[in-house]
C-alpha cells in the first residue's frame, strides 16, 4: 500500500546514526520520500530532541509514519508515545513490526541500533511498510488509546 509520494520520517540519535544510512536507502528504494531530521553525526545527542522533532513533523502533516533509532528503541518509544497521535513501536523482529501494523495500526516503527544487526532492521522495516492496518476487532482498541 505505499505510495510513491509518501514521505516517511527518520529521526535518530547518536545510537542511531549508522544505522539511518541503511534505512534511508532502504526507504528510497521503497519508493518513499525521506525526511531527514538527524542526526548526522556520532556525536552523544539527546534522544527525546530526536522523538519530538519526528512527532511534531507528524502532527503537522509533513509525514504520516516515522523511524525512530536509538542504542535500545526504548528512549525513543517512550518519548514518541508521549505524543498524541502517535503509536510507536518498538521491534526486534520482523513479526512485530507486521503485527504492530495489523492490530495496533502504529504509525511509528522504532528500531534499538545496538540491540539488533542491521539485516533484522531492514526485514523490521520491510514488514512495517508492507503491511496495513486490519482494522476490524482491532478499532476500538486502537481507539482506547487515544
Amino acid at each position: 500500500s505505499s505510495k510513491p509520494s509518501e514521505t516517511v520520517v527518520l529521526a535518530v540519535d547518536h545510537a542511531g546514526f549508522e544505522l539511518k544510512a541503511a534505512l534511508k536507502e532502504q526507504l528510497s528504494a521503497m519508493g518513499y520520500a525521506i525526511l531527514d531530521l538527524g542526526t548526522s553525526g556520532p556525536e552523544a545527542v539527546d534522544y527525546p530532541d530526536y522523538a519530538n522533532a519526528a512527532a511534531k513533523a507528524m502532527a503537522e502533516g509533513l509525514a504520516a509514519r516515522a523511524v525512530l533509532s536509538c542504542g535500545s528503541g526504548i528512549g525513543m518509544s517512550i518519548a514518541a508515545n508521549r505524543h498524541s497521535g502517535i503509536r510507536a513501536a518498538l521491534c526486534h523482529e520482523a513479526e512485530a513490526a507486521r503485527l504492530s501494523r495489523q492490530h495496533n495500526d502504529a504509525n511509528v516503527l522504532v528500531l534499538g541500533a545496538r540491540v539488533i544487526d542491521p539485516e533484522t532492521a531492514k526485514a523490521c522495516v520491510e514488514a512495517f511498510f508492507t503491511t496495513d492496518f486490519e482494522a476490524g476487532r482491532h478499532v476500538r482498541r486502537v481507539e482506547k488509546l487515544t
